[in-house]
Order: structure tokens, then C-alpha cells, then sequence
């Protein structure tokens, strides 16, 4: 079949239409950075469970990286999720989550079990996480940059 032929498909046609919509679109950055509102706002909510966490993590002093991740996801998630300077949101939060992956996720670290095997899925998920991040970078990275 050719390009042509699978477009004039009405299912293919329809499914393009509502999958290129507005409507899913934003859904779909919302679900994307879903993990990086629901992260600060719980370390708002519990400020304590955010300073012991960055103390487990080694990163001190633990108020200031306890602020500066809260305000670094906000801002990076409502970039991606308004488009303002989306390319530059999505690549930060790829480049954040690629760092706290590495950070938090040490399996190769661990003893045989299932807290490994998780930590294992995990850093994979994260890995792709990151990976989506850069793939929406690309569709709204300025043209001509590079040329």
C-alpha cells in the first residue's frame, strides 16, 4: 500500500485526527509530567518528607535542594504542559531525569531480590521516561538552530 492509500482509510483518518487533537495533546504532556507536579507538591505538602529525602540522597544542604527541586519541576512541567519554550523544559527534565535516575536507582548496587529487580524496572522506566522528554523536545526545537 502506499502513503496515500493508508491515509484515505476512514478509520486510519479518524484515529489520526483524534490522536493529533488538542484536547489529546495536552492530556498526554499532562500524563507525561504528571510524576514532576505530583513530586512537589507532595515535598510542599510533607516539607520534612522532602528534607529527609534529600538528606537519604546525600544532597546537602538539604533545604536548598529541597527548594530548587520543587521549583525546578513546577517550572520545567509547566513549560513542556504550555508550550512556553517546551523544547527547553522537556530536554531539562530528560537531563534532571537521567541524573536522579542515577542517583536513586543504584540496582547494580544491590543484593539479588526483588528490591533490585524493582529498582531495575524502574531505572528502565526512567531511562524512557527521559527518552520521551528529548522525543517531544524535538517537535518544537527551534528551526534553523544547528544550520
Amino acid at each position: 500500500m502506499t502513503f496515500q492509500s493508508h491515509m484515505s482509510n476512514p478509520v486510519r483518518s479518524s484515529l489520526a485526527r483524534a490522536v493529533g487533537s488538542p484536547v489529546i495533546r495536552t492530556v498526554s504532556l499532562l500524563a507525561l509530567c504528571a510524576a514532576y507536579v505530583q513530586g512537589p507538591l507532595t515535598k510542599i505538602f510533607d516539607f520534612n518528607g522532602a528534607l529527609a529525602e534529600m538528606d537519604h540522597f546525600g544532597l546537602h544542604p538539604a533545604t536548598f535542594f529541597a527548594v530548587a527541586v520543587i521549583v525546578f519541576e513546577l517550572a520545567a512541567s509547566s513549560m513542556v504542559i504550555s508550550g512556553f519554550l517546551r523544547w527547553a523544559g522537556a530536554l531539562a527534565l530528560a537531563g534532571f531525569t537521567l541524573l536522579a535516575t542515577f542517583i536513586a536507582l543504584r540496582f547494580w548496587e544491590m543484593a539479588p531480590g526483588i528490591d533490585r529487580m524493582m529498582a531495575t524496572n524502574a531505572f528502565f522506566e526512567h531511562l524512557g521516561l527521559a527518552g520521551a522528554f528529548v522525543f517531544v523536545a524535538t517537535f518544537d526545537f527551534p528551526r534553523g538552530a544547528g544550520r
